[in-house]
């Protein structure tokens, strides 16, 4: 099962184009969606989730079309909003049964049988008689796994799941998506490059509805070995280094600052080679140096 869309734009009302000409081929597995906020991932999940219609452009997963079979994509599909709500004074057994029985399992025995073993699949079989609103952030992106997953779908579509979570509830969740990449085509879109960089075998990074960059993560990263330089210095020195080098990310380090460079020699004396990592990968990107447009096999 791949999904293949090609050539999609998205323009709305107010004239802000939020998807240009995108094409991409997603195989089963974890695939990660990386990009800043307002650069049309959400726009891009809502089409494939069947919310909205692209104005160009084909999307199929398998032999569905996605745009005009909405109905046959939604039987398989797994979705998880950025924002979602739930009842706060409701059980998360009661609230997965009801919705099972809107999936159509109807059967007291059978729902009872789905919900354990997704509240289970979740880790909140300890908790199925706590109500909704006394759950953490993590516990609620969970409970919204076990409720995309009800249909057992062939294409799960996840939107900024980790955001705001704390570091335990991270991994946690992190870990629960890994299991899914597993048996469908499971799309995580994040601006968080550390989620990609742990989970997803392939990746493309989006800004401004425009696929910059498609690859896999390890031969991005390694496409970059050599030209990422590294240079520790004060603060009020950033800009005179901005002025003479290709800087790609800066960062606080004990009160001083870390600067990475792209370049294919040394830039200068005092700094060092660094080895690469997804970041790297994404800031260089973004910043037009590396790979844009190119698909990596």
């Amino acid at each position: 099962m791949e999904l293949h869309i090609r050539g999609v734009s998205k323009t709305y009302a107010n004239g802000v184009q939020a998807l240009r000409d995108v094409t991409l081929t997603i195989p089963a597995g974890m695939y990660g969606l990386l990009g800043p906020n307002g650069a049309g991932k959400s726009t891009l999940m809502r089409t494939l989730a069947t919310l909205q219609e692209p104005d160009t452009g084909t999307i199929h997963l398998g032999d569905v079309d996605v745009v005009a079979q909405k109905d046959a994509v939604r039987q398989t599909l797994g979705y998880l909003p950025q924002e979602f709500g739930v009842y706060p004074k409701v059980s998360a057994e009661e609230l997965l049964g009801h919705f099972a029985i809107l999936e159509g399992i109807t059967a007291r025995a059978a729902r009872r049988s789905v919900v354990e073993a997704l509240l289970r699949r979740v880790n909140l079989w300890d908790v199925r008689k706590q109500k909704l609103g006394g759950f953490s952030g993590g516990m609620r992106q969970r409970f919204g796994v076990a409720v995309a997953l009800l249909g057992n779908p062939t294409l799960m579509i996840v939107d900024e799941p980790t955001a705001g979570l704390d570091p335990a509830e991270r991994v946690r969740f992190l870990n629960l998506l890994s299991e899914l990449g597993e048996s469908s085509v499971v799309i995580l879109s994040t601006h968080i490059v550390e989620d990609v960089s742990e989970l997803c075998t392939r990746m493309a990074i989006i800004e401004r509805g425009e696929i910059l960059l498609e690859a896999e993560p390890l031969r991005a990263i390694d496409g970059l070995k050599g030209r990422i330089w590294r240079r520790v210095i004060e603060r009020s020195a950033l800009a005179g280094v901005e002025r003479e080098h290709a800087v790609i990310s800066t960062k606080l380090l004990a009160g001083r600052t870390v600067v990475h460079v792209y370049g294919d020699t040394l830039p200068a004396a005092g700094f060092e080679p660094v080895e690469p990592d997804l970041e790297d990968v994404y800031f260089s990107t973004m910043a037009g140096h590396h790979g844009r447009r190119h698909a990596q096999p």
